[in-house]
């Protein structure tokens, strides 16, 4: 029996059980967090028209993203449980707030700026709101990294960076479509610049995730990382030559680099599942780390992975972290 198998080949940690609106919910989440800022800064240099379009982008997304948590949550109120307390050693608490700070600021700031209305509240929503979008864009990555689930867990110091990068590129890529080519050149040059970002970042978490990072080589992880990086290829291009003259390119430019931006992050949700179901990503690395004096633990050299079933309650068998 392998030093990788578990007792009787069965799984050692619990698959996540979030559904397909999870993903949505990081892509969204993202995406107005990023845009939330561009509105801001675009304001500060008075490019008023792709500042309106940008907190309008925001807006929408900031107004679906607790939709699609809600959706997997299956009610309401669970949701509204996880407001009565702010702890900020939980990733989810702290996210639930920030969702629910930046979606009001949002909000205000987007309505000032399509109708003039409440200008002194929208004053200090603004920056707020901008404020705001930097920890949206990158806390579900904390969130996934803080469960114990290997590809996620041990990729937790590279993930907000891919993810902050990634929802750039979205924030950049839809708000470049929606926005006449002669005022969205701040707009293309995030969605370039996020792209490049973004790519580099993968790169970097590939390669220090070494062999927990094989999820991401085969399966439903794989499949979406290759659609994410092709769609971002041809959209980075599409944007860079056509982008700036014209109005069907910088549209198609934008689908392109949105679908990649979306792939990235459905390539990463299924490579968690595959890093939980598989034991050889749990049992292996955690026997080399123990021999290598790495992390506390027995190692017997003649004893068997295989023959050791782990007691209820232990690390090994710890559930993942959910939302409540």
């Amino acid at each position: 029996m392998s030093e990788t198998t578990s007792y009787h080949g069965q799984p050692v940690l619990k698959e996540p059980t979030w559904t397909w609106e999870i993903p949505m919910y990081f892509f969204t989440g993202g995406m107005s967090g990023a845009s939330a800022g561009l509105a801001y800064l675009s304001e500060l240099r008075g490019n008023q028209v792709l500042a309106r379009r940008a907190w309008a982008i925001s807006l929408g997304a900031i107004g679906i993203s607790p939709a699609f948590l809600i959706s997997d949550l299956g009610k309401p109120t669970r949701f509204l449980n996880m407001l009565r307390m702010f702890k900020v050693t939980s990733p989810m608490s702290v996210g639930s707030w920030i969702l629910s700070g930046s979606g009001a600021a949002t909000s205000l700031a987007a309505l000032n700026a399509w109708t003039g209305l409440f200008p002194r509240s929208a004053k200090a929503a603004r920056p707020a709101a901008a404020l705001f979008g930097l920890p949206l864009s990158t806390y579900t990555a904390a969130l996934i990294a803080n469960t114990a689930v290997p590809v996620w867990h041990e990729a937790r110091r590279t993930l907000p960076f891919v993810f902050g990068s990634g929802a750039g590129l979205s924030a950049g890529a839809v708000v470049a479509a929606v926005t006449p080519p002669a005022y969205a050149a701040p707009a293309r040059r995030l969605a370039i610049g996020a792209a490049l970002a973004e790519g580099m970042a993968n790169e970097l978490m590939h390669h220090r995730l070494g062999e927990h990072g094989e999820p991401y080589k085969k399966g439903a992880g794989s499949l979406f990382s290759h659609i994410s990086r092709a769609c971002t290829v041809a959209g980075a291009a599409v944007m860079l030559r056509r982008g700036a003259s014209s109005r069907p390119a910088a549209i198609a430019a934008g689908a392109l680099l949105g679908a990649g931006a979306l792939s990235a992050r459905w390539s990463i949700y299924k490579a968690g599942f595959q890093s939980a179901a598989d034991p050889k990503y749990v049992v292996g690395p955690q026997r080399r780390a123990i021999e290598r004096g790495e992390r506390p633990g027995a190692s017997r050299s003649s004893a068997k992975v295989g023959e050791i079933k782990p007691a209820v309650g232990s690390p090994a068998s710890a559930p993942v972290e959910l939302p409540a």
